[in-house]
């Protein structure tokens, strides 16, 4: 979780400062809330997001009923050090009404490719876990030899599918390919916005 600055809790008379609550792989504002200095303490450092209630006027950990916690991730300041940004992993829907977001949003990625910044993250989370029932891990632990041959053969079979197989076939083996491909990516440090780059430097039209 990010360092942050010094906040200015004295600007609001109540001393609250509001906190907007971001889906740290979706995007998507969820709702917002405000945290006095207290509130804001143990968010930091239980990593669960903490509101202030205005109505009760007591502390309020988001999910301490329902179990829909907001997990922290990073927390970011604005410019003038009296507004939090914080992006969160929630658990479950946000919303008291049922809804996934407090504007009645769907948490949902707003384009396909969206989820591949995501998923590039799973990759490196379950690469940092260790957890050996993981085959991200697995993989990640056979070297680069072994995830090289699996991409080769991903592409193999989507190739196969391509000119002699099914669509449906086809779609299968693309994601297997994808998927390792992005293993390979990321054991070699290097992220699809690296990718991305080469690709735009060879889109701008040559000077």
């Amino acid at each position: 979780m990010n360092s942050v600055s010094p906040l200015d809790f004295h600007k609001n008379p109540e001393g609250l400062i509001p906190a907007i609550i971001q889906d740290e792989n979706t995007q998507k504002v969820l709702m917002l809330g405000f945290m006095n200095e207290e509130a804001y303490q143990k968010t930091v450092a239980e990593k669960k997001v903490t509101f202030y209630s205005r109505t009760r006027q007591r502390l309020w950990t988001k999910g301490e009923t329902s179990g829909n916690f907001l997990w922290v991730k990073q927390i970011i300041v604005d410019c003038d050090q009296d507004t939090l940004l914080i992006k969160v992993r929630p658990e479950g829907v946000v919303c008291h009404t049922g809804a996934d977001t407090c504007f009645d949003e769907k948490n949902t990625f707003e384009a396909p490719f969206s989820f591949l910044s995501a998923l590039e993250k799973l990759i490196k989370q379950r690469f940092e876990e260790g957890d050996e029932k993981s085959y991200t891990y697995q993989l990640h632990q056979k070297g680069i030899n072994k995830i090289a041959q699996k991409v080769g053969e991903e592409a193999t079979e989507t190739i196969i599918e391509a000119t002699n197989g099914s669509i449906e076939r086809l779609k299968e083996e693309s994601a297997d390919l994808l998927f390792h491909w992005l293993v390979l990516l990321q054991y070699k440090n290097i992220s699809l916005a690296d990718i991305i780059t080469v690709l735009e430097k060879r889109h701008r039209p040559q000077s």
